[in-house]
């Protein structure tokens, strides 16, 4: 009796870990095979929103891309990953230097884990006094982790001079990050670090690069539409338009 009500209180106790509401501080849903898609909580001008991560579990560790928005979800996403798959992660890299990408560098270095940022990234970080990584990219870069390779690619300055974003060539996976924005977008967000003269040709450079994408991931909102890059590269001519004016 003792160990099937034990049993029963960690099955709700994982239900209640995994919960995908969006009262929940962290959420985790699953994307395609060994990639899933985490979102955590901040406000932004009064408002709750929801900043999505990816992570990526191969035979070597997982891999975090972009860090929790939340500053309380850093070990959390950690005890989620090693309790629901059985892996610690082994490297996180930031899309660009904000804190909704960047804030758990230091933490997760902290922990062991490898942590990446371009180096231009890193020279943001620096005068702002954001979170730095470990290790710094001079250049797009493949990396090959386990059984999965994906690209590193900077097409240009568009949401932050920095942005770049991951490429999973063979599972047609791009992660866009906040230069990419969702769907249920009516704007281009915080254009305080962006570029409106160059964001439309720095999101036609990542058309041309990444072919056919079969998901797509922004930096917040929902993330279910193939649509939300030809969505963003849309506002951001027009923002481009109005500029020239």
């Amino acid at each position: 009796m003792y160990l099937r009500l034990t049993s029963i209180l960690s099955f709700f106790s994982l239900t209640s870990l995994f919960a995908q509401s969006n009262s929940s501080p962290l959420s985790i849903q699953h994307l395609t095979g060994d990639f899933y898609i985490y979102t955590t909580y901040n406000y932004y001008q009064g408002d709750r929103i929801p900043a999505n991560g990816m992570y990526v579990l191969t035979q070597q560790g997982a891999i975090i891309i972009d860090s929790p928005w939340d500053t309380t979800q850093f070990q959390p996403l950690l005890d989620s990953i090693r309790i629901r798959h059985g892996q610690k992660a082994v490297m996180c890299i930031a899309t660009h230097f904000h804190e909704d990408r960047s804030g758990g560098l230091e933490y997760y270095r902290q922990q062991g884990i490898k942590t990446y940022t371009t180096q231009l990234t890193d020279q943001l970080s620096q005068k702002r006094g954001m979170k730095r990584a470990e290790f710094l990219l001079t250049k797009d870069t493949i990396f090959t982790i386990g059984q999965y390779s994906f690209e590193v690619f900077h097409p240009g300055h568009g949401h932050t001079p920095d942005n770049i974003v991951i490429w999973f060539e063979n599972q047609k996976i791009l992660y866009g990050g906040c230069l990419i924005k969702s769907t249920e977008d009516t704007t281009l967000g915080n254009l305080g670090d962006a570029s409106v003269t160059d964001y439309a040709t720095t999101l036609q450079r990542v058309q041309t690069k990444c072919k056919n994408p079969a998901y797509i991931i922004p930096g917040h909102n929902a993330w279910t539409s193939t649509k939300s890059l030809a969505h963003s590269l849309r506002m951001a001519e027009k923002l481009r338009r109005k500029g020239k004016k």
